[in-house]
C-alpha cells in the first residue's frame, strides 16, 4: 500500500513536470516571427502566473500558531 508521502512524491512530481512543460510551451509564443504581442500583454501573463505561484506557495506555508502569553 502506498503511503501518503509516496503518493505526494508521485503526484507532485508529475504535476510539477506538467507545469514546467506548459511554461515551455508558453515560451514558444515569444517567437516574433510567428506572433505579435505588446509588453503590456506579456506583463499581464506573467503577473497572472506569479499570482498563482504565490497562492500555491502560501498553501504549503507552515501555519504559525496565534500569539499567546
Amino acid at each position: 500500500m502506498e503511503s501518503k508521502h509516496e503518493k505526494f512524491l508521485r503526484i507532485a512530481s508529475k504535476r510539477t513536470n506538467e507545469v514546467i512543460d506548459k511554461l515551455r510551451i508558453l515560451s514558444n509564443c515569444s517567437n516574433k516571427n510567428t506572433y505579435s504581442y505588446s509588453q503590456d500583454e506579456i506583463n499581464k501573463i506573467f503577473r497572472a502566473i506569479d499570482q498563482e505561484i504565490r497562492a500555491a506557495k502560501s498553501k504549503f506555508a507552515v501555519k504559525q500558531d496565534k500569539f499567546k502569553l
